[in-house]
């Protein structure tokens, strides 16, 4: 696998990662079955694709950027969605991490 397709699987596991903490939230506590049953396929979707980047890159590079875009993730879907509150310090941090994400890639050797 070529380092440019270990990206490409590491970002779609960090995708994945927000969708079934989202999925988590909707199926409140896993006591409603749809979506408990979606939260476990994208959970366990998400953790095979993590592990197949870690084939190629290595994992501080690939836990933390599978994390990253996970929270990043999941303070958009919390705002959007769940009209959780939004406030500039938020956005600073959530930059911070975005920063710290694209870093990591551009360091990467």
């Amino acid at each position: 696998m070529s380092n440019t397709t270990a990206w490409i699987i590491l970002v779609v596991a960090g995708i994945l990662e927000f969708i079934w903490a989202t999925g988590l939230k909707y199926s409140e506590g896993f006591t409603k079955l749809g979506p408990s049953i979606f939260t476990i396929v994208t959970m366990g979707i998400s953790f095979y694709l993590l592990s197949l980047s870690m084939k190629v890159l290595p994992i501080g590079i690939s836990y933390t950027v599978w994390t990253g875009i996970g929270a990043v993730g999941a303070v958009i879907i919390g705002t959007v969605v769940f009209k959780e509150p939004l406030s500039l310090m938020k956005i600073i941090f959530l930059a911070m991490i975005i920063g710290g994400i694209l870093g990591l890639k551009f360091t990467e050797s």
